[in-house]
């Protein structure tokens, strides 16, 4: 006797499940990264899958960034009215559930990142310069959150976004005061004289995200990117 329709879909799912049904990594902080399964699984592909999870972690390192120059530089979030370094980064990223739908991420990204960089900027300098960077980014994913097979990317927009981070980390590094005081503090040295490069290692987690996605979908569309570099002087931006 043949199983019948229901059977076999039946079996297909508990299969996937199985499949899906691993041991989590164990984090120090006991956070866990693991993929529940659901039925929309059936429609991704394995790069579908690949794009979401380096979209989560471009996401989690910009956080982490936004935290860590709240931190050093708490001016910021309290001109802006925040009450803690932690809420005025919470403020930042609350609209990624609903990011299609939100009004942020129609703002101009280039001009919100130069005007946290301009001296004579009054405003909260990170959250011009996270915010334009966390559009930016979600601009190369094409402001989605959910990919499958007929998702259409295009590499060009990982890379430029990487090429883009990195000029705007050197002009973060170098962006002074006409005291000579940085305008905002970032990578520095305790009083100790040891460095600290928190900084720097995040940015460049991201910028390995952004470039690692760049190939992994140039191999599955066949489409070459265009290799370019930003021009740190006059900082004109690459495309998204």
């Amino acid at each position: 006797m043949k199983p019948g329709p229901a059977l076999l879909v039946y079996l297909l799912v508990a299969g996937l499940l199985a499949a899906c049904g691993g041991q989590p990594i164990q984090r120090k902080d006991g956070s866990s990264s693991l993929r529940g399964f659901s039925l929309k699984e059936l429609v991704k592909s394995d790069v579908d899958t690949v794009v979401e999870i380096h979209q989560h972690e471009v996401a989690t390192a910009l956080k982490t960034l936004t935290l860590k120059l709240y931190r050093r530089n708490p001016g910021e979030w309290r001109k802006a009215g925040f009450r803690s370094a932690e809420a005025a980064t919470d403020a930042l990223f609350e609209a990624l559930p609903n990011w299609r739908s939100s009004s942020q991420r129609s703002i101009n990204w280039e001009a919100s990142v130069l005007d946290a960089l301009r001296e004579d900027y009054a405003g909260n300098r990170v959250e011009a310069l996270m915010g334009g960077l966390l559009v930016m980014h979600m601009a190369a994913y094409n402001h989605e959150t959910e990919f499958y097979l007929l998702s259409e990317l295009d590499p060009q927009k990982f890379y430029n976004a990487a090429r883009n981070t990195e000029a705007i980390v050197w002009r973060l590094a170098t962006a002074r005061d006409r005291g000579g005081k940085p305008l905002l503090l970032a990578n520095g040295v305790d009083d100790k004289g040891v460095a600290n490069l928190s900084f720097e290692r995040e940015f460049g987690k991201l910028i390995g995200l952004q470039d690692t996605l760049a190939k992994i979908v140039e191999d599955k569309n066949n489409r070459a990117i265009r290799f370019g570099v930003v021009n740190v002087a006059s900082m004109i931006l690459l495309p998204i």
